[in-house]
C-alpha cells in the first residue's frame, strides 16, 4: 500500500495538496498518536467531575489553563472530536482510494507475464512431459484446481499459460480493517454527548446547580426526552421512584427525562468477609406512562435491564435517608449534661450551643465496618508503655485507612455501624466527623472512635475515648468537664497532696503538702490549657501534651527529663483525683483502684490531650437507627452500540485475514516442444514462510508427474 495520498487534478494547488495529505497514511498515523495520548489523559485525570475537586486538586491557576484546554471532558472536546473526525475522514479516503485495486487485482489473473519475467522468478521449476500442450494445460489446471487453486487456461499464442491463484481473500482484511475504523468511529460518535453539546449552544441548555422538587425545575435544565444518546445515573432510596437521570456536567448536572418510571422496591447487598460488596442488586418495577404497561425485573451488575432502547445498569448503591437518633455531649466548658438530637442521612439538623448556632450535615450512615484490629496493623491501636516523647507526639495525627486491606481474616471483625457528618458554622466552615456507634477492642482496651477531618480529601484522624465499666463514653465525658472546673482542679491537686503526704502534724509537712498542692494544680492547669502561659493569661485554648511540651522547653536540658518523669507523675495522680472528685460531686462513690481503671486514666489522659485538636463544640453518640437504603442506576441510551459491535467483528474479521490467509500466485507456461510439451513453473506470495516452502515443494513434485 502506498503511504501517499489521493492526487486530485485540479487548478487548485491547495485543495489537491490539503486531499492528498488527509488521505496519506502518514496522516492517519499521526492522528491515531494524538488519540492515544488524548486517552492517555482522559484515563490519568478523572474525567466529568465538580469544579471544586479540580481547583482543589491543581489550584485556581491550572484549573483555568486545565479548563480552556478542555483537559476535565476529554472525549467530548473540540479538539477531540475534531481528531476523530480527520481520522475518519483519513480513512475514509484511504478506503476510496485502495478498495477498488484491491478489489480488481481480487479478480485479476495477472495473464500479461511472459516467460523470460517467470524464469527471473525464485520458486520456480522446469519438466517435460510426453503428452501433448493442450493436454498437459488441462491436466495442470485440474491439478492446481485439486490442490484448492483457481485456475484459467489462457492461449498466449506461442504457448499456453495456466495462471492460478489462492488466498485472494487476504486482501478483504485490509478493506474490513479499514473499514472497522470508519464504523468504530462513526458508532463511537453516535453515542458521544455531541447531542447534548448541540442542545447546550443552540438550544440554550444550562446545568442546574440547586435541588428541590424535579417538577419546579425550569425547562432549560432539562433535555428533550427524545435525546439520542446519553449517559446518566439516576438516585433511587427504596420504596420510591424516579423518571429523571442526571448527567454530569462541569456547572453542575442536566436533567434527562425517561421514557419509564423506575420503582425500588427492594435494595439486595452481601458483603465479603472482608468487607467488601460481593453481590448487590436492585429489585425493581417499571412503569410505563405510554403504554400502562407494568412489569418487575432485579438488576444486578453486569446484568442491565433493556426496555425502549435505554438500558438500566447496576451502578453503585448510597444511603437513602437513614433515620438517626444520637446523644450529644458537650466537648467545651465544664458542663457535662447530654442532650437528644435526631437527623436524616442526606439532610441538616440545627444544633444551638449557647450563643453560637451550627448546622449537622448528615453525609453517610455504614451499618456495619470490617475493620483490622490487630493493634500491629492498626494505626488507631493505643502502644502500651508510651514514652513521654511519644505521648507529646502522639496528637491526631493517626489515620485510619480500610482495615480491611492486606490483613488476614483473623484480625477482620465488624465493629458495628458509624455515621458521618459534617459540623457547619454560621460563617459557612465547617468540619467532617466519623463517629463509631460502640466501643472497638483495640489491644485489649475499648475505645470509642471519633473521626475528624478538614479537607474531604484528607484522610479521618481518630479521637479515642476509653470506654468506662458501663461501655459508654459517660466517665470520660465527666472527666473532660471536670478539667474545664478551676475548682474541681484545685479540689483534685488538695486530694493528690492529702493522700501523697499522710499528715504527720509537723509544720514542714505542712508546707510540703501545700507545695506539692501547687504543683498539682500547675499540672492540671497546663494540662487543661489555664495556665497563664499564653496571652490574656490562658495557653491559648491548647492544652494537653503539646502545652506540656511547652512548659517544659523552658526548663534547662540537662534538667528536662527528670522534670518530664515528676511532671507525668503527679499529672498522672492528679487526674485520677481529678476523676475521683467529679465523681464525689454527682454523688458517685470512688472508682476502685485496680489495673483495669488504671488503664483507664491512662487513655482518658491520651484522649483528653487529643480532644483540643478535635474542633468541635459536641461529640454525637449514635444511639439508634432506621436504615434506608438507596440505588444508584447508570441509565444509557446507546445508538452506536450495535454500530461499534459491527465494527468490531469487522475488525476481528479484517485482522484474522491479513494475518491467517495468504495469498498465493502461480503460472506455468506450457510450450510445444519435440516429444511433447515443456513446462515453466513459478510461483510467488507476500510473505514467504515454511508453509509457502512445503506447498512449493509439493506442487514441484505432484505437477510433473506423469498421469
Amino acid at each position: 500500500m502506498s503511504t501517499t495520498g489521493i492526487t486530485l487534478k485540479t487548478r487548485h494547488r491547495t485543495v489537491a495538496d490539503l486531499v492528498e495529505l488527509v488521505s496519506s497514511m502518514r496522516f492517519a498515523i499521526t492522528m491515531l498518536v494524538m488519540i492515544m495520548i488524548a486517552a492517555i489523559i482522559g484515563t490519568v485525570l478523572t474525567q466529568n467531575q465538580p469544579m471544586p475537586n479540580y481547583v482543589n486538586q491543581f489550584g485556581p491557576f491550572w484549573y483555568v489553563i486545565f479548563d480552556k484546554l478542555g483537559l476535565y471532558a476529554v472525549y467530548s472536546a473540540w479538539w477531540f472530536i475534531l481528531i476523530l473526525t480527520l481520522l475518519l475522514a483519513s480513512t475514509t479516503f484511504c478506503i476510496l482510494r485502495n478498495a477498488p485495486k484491491m478489489l480488481r487485482d481480487m479478480r485479476s489473473w495477472r495473464e500479461n507475464v511472459r516467460e523470460a519475467s517467470l524464469r527471473n522468478f525464485h520458486h520456480k521449476v522446469e519438466w517435460q512431459a510426453g503428452m501433448s500442450r493442450d493436454a498437459l494445460a488441462q491436466q495442470t489446471a485440474a491439478r492446481l484446481v485439486h490442490a484448492g487453486y483457481s485456475a484459467k487456461v489462457v492461449d498466449k499464442g506461442h504457448g499456453l499459460l495456466v495462471a492460478a491463484k489462492k488466498g485472494a481473500a487476504n486482501k478483504f482484511g485490509y478493506i474490513f480493517a479499514h473499514s472497522a475504523i470508519v464504523i468504530i468511529l462513526v458508532g463511537g460518535m453516535l453515542d458521544s454527548d455531541l447531542p447534548i453539546q448541540f442542545q447546550e449552544k443552540v438550544l440554550g441548555k444550562t446545568a442546574y446547580l440547586g435541588g428541590g422538587v424535579i417538577a419546579d425545575i425550569p425547562a432549560q435544565h432539562k433535555l428533550s426526552p427524545s435525546n439520542p444518546t446519553y449517559r446518566g445515573n439516576t438516585f433511587i432510596p427504596e420504596g420510591q421512584s424516579s423518571d429523571i437521570a442526571l448527567i454530569p456536567r462541569a456547572e453542575g448536572n442536566l436533567l434527562q427525562p425517561l421514557p419509564f418510571t423506575i420503582e425500588l422496591k427492594k435494595f439486595i447487598i452481601d458483603f465479603y468477609s472482608t468487607g467488601m460488596p460481593k453481590l448487590f442488586a436492585s429489585e425493581v418495577q417499571i412503569h410505563d406512562p405510554e403504554t400502562g404497561k407494568k412489569f418487575s425485573a432485579t438488576i444486578k451488575v453486569n446484568e442491565p435491564l433493556i426496555y425502549k432502547g435505554v438500558a438500566v445498569y447496576q451502578s453503585s448503591f448510597e444511603d437513602g435517608g437513614t433515620r438517626l437518633k444520637l446523644t450529644g455531649f458537650p466537648m467545651s466548658g465544664n458542663s457535662q449534661t447530654p442532650f437528644a438530637l435526631e437527623g436524616e442521612v442526606n439532610g441538616a439538623t440545627p444544633l444551638a450551643r449557647g450563643a453560637e448556632t451550627f448546622s449537622v450535615e448528615w453525609s453517610g450512615f455504614r451499618p456495619f465496618n470490617v475493620e483490622n484490629v490487630a493493634a500491629s496493623n492498626d494505626a488507631r491501636s493505643v502502644a502500651k508503655g508510651d514514652s513521654l516523647n511519644e505521648a507529646l507526639a502522639r496528637t491526631l495525627d493517626q489515620h485510619s485507612g480500610s482495615a480491611a486491606k492486606n490483613a488476614n481474616n483473623k484480625d477482620l471483625k465488624n465493629v458495628g455501624p458509624s455515621v458521618q457528618y459534617k459540623l457547619r458554622d454560621a460563617t459557612g466552615q465547617a468540619r467532617e466527623y466519623q463517629n463509631y456507634m460502640q466501643p472497638v477492642t483495640i489491644d485489649g482496651a475499648q475505645l470509642f472512635l471519633a473521626g475528624v477531618r478538614a479537607n474531604p480529601n484528607d484522610a479521618f484522624s481518630y479521637l479515642r475515648i476509653p470506654a468506662d465499666d458501663a461501655h459508654t463514653v459517660k466517665e470520660w465525658m465527666r472527666m473532660r468537664a471536670a478539667l474545664a472546673e478551676p475548682a474541681l482542679r484545685a479540689a483534685a491537686a488538695a486530694r493528690y497532696a492529702r493522700r501523697a503526704l499522710p499528715a504527720r502534724g509537723s509544720a514542714d509537712n505542712g508546707a510540703l503538702e501545700r507545695q506539692l498542692e501547687e504543683s498539682a494544680a500547675r499540672s492540671l492547669a497546663i494540662f487543661a490549657g489555664a495556665s497563664g502561659q499564653g496571652t490574656g493569661g490562658t495557653d491559648n485554648g491548647q492544652g494537653g501534651y503539646a502545652a506540656v511540651a511547652r512548659f517544659l522547653e523552658k526548663i534547662p536540658a540537662a534538667e528536662q527529663e527528670n522534670a518530664a518523669r515528676i511532671f507525668m507523675k503527679i499529672l498522672n495522680g492528679t487526674l485520677w483525683e481529678l476523676w475521683q472528685a467529679a465523681r464525689e460531686q454527682d454523688g458517685l462513690a470512688e472508682a476502685e483502684p485496680n489495673d483495669t481503671h488504671g488503664r483507664f486514666i491512662q487513655l482518658a489522659a491520651n484522649a483528653l490531650s487529643d480532644s483540643f485538636f478535635y474542633g468541635a463544640p459536641v461529640y454525637l453518640q449514635l444511639d439508634e437507627f432506621v436504615e434506608v437504603k438507596a440505588s444508584v442506576l447508570q441509565v444509557t441510551r446507546s445508538p452506536g452500540k450495535p454500530v461499534v459491535y459491527f465494527g468490531c467483528l469487522l475488525l476481528v474479521l479484517g485482522v484474522f485475514a491479513m494475518f491467517y490467509i495468504r495469498e498465493r500466485r502461480l503460472w506455468v507456461w506450457i510450450r510445444a516442444d519435440e516429444g511433447g510439451a515443456h513446462a515453466l513453473m513459478a510461483m510467488s506470495t507476500q510473505r514467504k514462510t515454511l508453509d509457502f516452502e512445503h506447498e512449493f515443494n509439493d506442487l514441484k513434485t505432484k505437477l510433473p508427474q506423469s498421469a
